[in-house]
Parts: structure tokens; sequence; C-alpha cells
């Protein structure tokens, strides 16, 4: 593996984490403000989006990077897939032991599967990953 390339792809994931940290931020804003409204529907949805607006972050990350680096431009869907289907293992994962935990769980499964897209595109011989 070429070092650059091993080191763009870090910057690449270390970008998407900073992005997804953002939105995580905003979504955690989103549900302290809600909090007064003590309403179990709303407190669920919310839950129920964090890993959502999480790959997001990630996605959006990645997408940004690319326009930024002049970089042929991915689809944001097909960006968006890897991180949402990691976000999502780790939440469902760590649902039952607390919020907290959780939220580790989702950064850390959604970080796992941006360097694994990466390490997908490695093998497919371009750089990012396609889908």
């Amino acid at each position: 593996m070429d070092l650059r390339r091993f080191w763009k792809a870090i910057l690449r994931i270390a970008f998407s984490l900073v992005c997804a940290i953002v939105f995580y931020i905003a979504w955690m804003a989103a549900f302290i403000l809600t909090a007064r409204l003590d309403s179990p529907v709303v407190e669920t949805i919310l839950w129920l989006l964090a890993p959502v607006i999480t790959a997001a972050g990630f996605a959006t990350g990645i997408a940004v990077r690319e326009r930024l680096a002049g970089q042929k431009r991915s689809r944001f869907l097909r960006i968006f897939l890897w991180p949402l289907i990691g976000c999502a293992i780790g939440a469902g994962l760590m649902y039952s032991f607390g919020p907290m935990l959780m939220v580790f769980a989702i950064f850390f499964t959604g970080t796992a599967s941006m360097a694994l897209r990466e390490v997908v595109g490695f093998f497919r011989g371009g750089e990012p990953a396609k889908s």
C-alpha cells in the first residue's frame, strides 16, 4: 500500500469523524431542547434518529472532503450507506446498556465502517469505495 494513499485515507476518515461529531452535537441540542416536552414518542423518535444523523455527518465529511480536494465526487447515498450500517449496528448492540455506551458504539462502528470503506476502495483499485 502506498504511504501517501494511506495518509489521505486517514485524513478522509478524520474529517468524516469531525463532521459526525458536529452532527451529533446538533442532534444532542435538539434532544435536550425537547426534553421539556416529556413525551416518550418524541424521545423515541430522537433516539432512533441518533445513528441516522451521525451517519449523515460521516457521509457529509467524506463528500465535503472530496469536494475540497477536487476529487471525483461519489454520490452521497453511496457514501451514506457505509456509516449508516455501522452506526445502526453500534446503536443496536449497545442500546440496552444505556445511552452513553450507545453513543460510543455509534462513533466506534461508524468510524470503523468508514475505514472499511477505504480498505474496500484500495482493493478495488480506486481511492474510496464507490458503493
